[in-house]
């Protein structure tokens, strides 16, 4: 009995490991690796595991650096289940079709480059001037000023024998995988294989996120493989902390695979994060600015605007208009509206029993077309606009920050982890490095759409934010919990805070590994 580490091996996307005991492969997640555009798509689109092996799927939550890549898998035969609970299957119909839809619009983008590359190479002996040939190419594959006539670009490739790009998956692809979600209440037993089954834990992080608890059958012997998935913060709003008590029979674990990823850090205090937020916000208000938050669509921005209707209602700030500019974040509010069980006491005894709403109130604006969204990065009186992408690699945050990068009375609010290689990651690097160094000189400048920009706007950082556990929340985990651990290995990290939780988890007698990529760990 063994397990493989296919991904977030000593890194933080990609999750993916395959459990291997007799007849069954259990895939834990099948997540989007994330980062340079390129290498990452190599990674996703080929995967490293024969998928007509796999069995079953245990998925730990919805975030697609844990289930983007469903679609890929099952693009090949696939007769298993894939478990996960209610609202993680809920959120995925809503996060799988929008990373389809940005899979769709890519690879529509890149041909449409490739091809209007060509025809401005092969219309120069006209003699026109570049503008009035790239004018008169883009009303060839343009439907309007914003839609390319993808069914005309495909044509031309194909005409003028030019390399075409393929989604990773489609819209039908990702309709496909949806449909074969299985989803079950916590502490609920799931078969999930011919000697095994899974209990789903609370894990704390986003809703519906889980800790399996595997228990599998093998050779005479029950071995507990428990996949923590990601384990989020103790006492931040809306959702349960993460379970500490298991039922007993899963009490003892044979392998614990457990994230790391701020494994060598600690966070602000999760009751600094209100009064820190209204501080910030008041500060740039005062400057005559706008505060941009560039959020996760599921459980961040809901976090967010949890906090900002308190200190609404508390008047503790000034009340300008908030702006959710994310169709996919203001789906995926309406599945937290659907699922209030799974709502910790907090939140029932501050918002539910007084007949509120914790995700509506009178200053708050769902911003769903591209026009409203347009028109609002003209909007110069002082706002605050909640936008996607996480990590400002794709999405509505990128036109936001291009309008508004530039000027110091703005503020870049950065609320949660920014991968290696990632615009977030270089924006929070520089800004805070500019900052550190009194703003003076020239400020740093950053590429967003193609364009240089210089970063003025004040960035900050509020770390007590992050859904992920830290180093001293996840020690909590392991030596408070109720389980009997023989053996951990640490995944979902960058070495740099995986391998000091190791030293820190070895120090107190544990058995430790930080796997690689692609490496096989026997579970004793």
């Amino acid at each position: 009995m063994n397990i493989t580490f296919y991904g977030a091996a000593r890194e933080v996307t990609g999750s993916s490991h395959l459990l291997h005991a007799g007849d069954d492969r259990i895939l834990l997640d099948c997540g989007m690796f994330q980062g340079r555009r390129r290498e990452s798509f190599e990674k996703n689109r080929r995967l490293p595991f024969d998928p007509r092996q796999v069995t079953s799927l245990v998925l730990s939550h919805a975030h697609i650096d844990h289930s983007g890549r469903i679609p890929v898998l099952l693009k090949h035969p696939f007769n298993g289940r894939v478990v996960c609970t209610r609202p993680t299957a809920a959120a995925c119909r809503y996060l799988l079709l929008d990373s389809a839809h940005i899979q769709e619009s890519d690879a529509a983008y890149l041909n449409y480059k490739t091809l209007r590359g060509h025809l401005l190479q092969a219309s120069r002996q006209h003699g026109r001037t570049a503008g009035s040939r790239r004018r008169e190419i883009a009303r060839r594959l343009k439907k309007g000023p914003h839609q390319l006539d993808v069914a005309v670009i495909e044509a031309l490739l194909r005409e003028n024998r030019l390399e075409t790009v393929e989604p990773l998956y489609t819209i039908q692809d990702a309709e496909h995988a949806i449909g074969c979600l299985d989803g079950y209440p916590y502490r609920y037993p799931v078969v999930i294989g011919r000697h095994a089954r899974v209990t789903l834990y609370d894990a704390g992080h986003i809703l519906g996120s889980a800790i399996s608890m595997i228990r599998i059958t093998h050779n005479g012997k029950v071995r507990n493989v428990c996949y923590t998935g990601d384990i989020g913060r103790f006492g931040k709003p809306i959702i349960k902390d993460p379970t500490m008590a298991f039922e007993e029979e899963d009490r003892n674990v044979d392998l614990l695979v457990m994230e790391s990823t701020y494994g060598d850090r600690a966070h602000e205090a999760v009751q600094d994060l209100k009064p820190e937020l209204a501080r910030v916000l008041r500060e740039t208000v005062e400057r005559g600015g706008s505060l941009l938050i560039p959020s996760f669509a599921y459980g961040r921005t809901q976090e967010l605007i949890y906090f900002l209707h308190e200190l609404y209602d508390e008047g503790a700030v000034p009340k300008v208009p908030i702006y959710i500019d994310s169709p996919l974040a203001t789906k995926i509010t309406r599945v937290f509206g659907e699922h209030p069980e799974v709502y910790d006491r907090d939140t029932h005894e501050t918002f539910l029993m007084n007949g509120q709403n914790p995700f509506q109130m009178e200053k708050m604006h769902f911003v769903d077309s591209v026009e409203a969204s347009m028109a609002l990065n003209r909007e110069e009186k002082p706002h605050v606009v909640i936008a996607a992408s996480g990590m400002c690699e794709a999405g509505r945050i990128l036109h936001h920050l291009r309008y508004k990068i530039h000027n110091p009375k703005h503020t870049i609010l950065v609320v949660g982890y920014m991968a290696a290689h990632t615009l977030g990651r270089r924006i929070l690097e520089q800004g805070t490095a500019y900052e550190a160094a009194g703003r003076r000189g020239a400020a740093p400048m950053v590429k967003i759409l193609n364009k240089e920009y210089p970063l003025k706007a004040r960035v900050i950082k509020l770390g007590g934010f992050s859904a992920h556990a830290d180093r001293n929340e996840l020690l909590r985990f392991v030596r408070a919990s109720n389980l009997r651990i023989k053996q951990i290995a640490l995944v979902h990290g960058e070495e740099s805070q995986s391998l000091p939780l190791a030293a820190d988890l070895k120090r107190e007698g544990y058995s430790v590994t930080v796997p690689v990529s692609g490496e096989t760990l026997e579970i004793r």
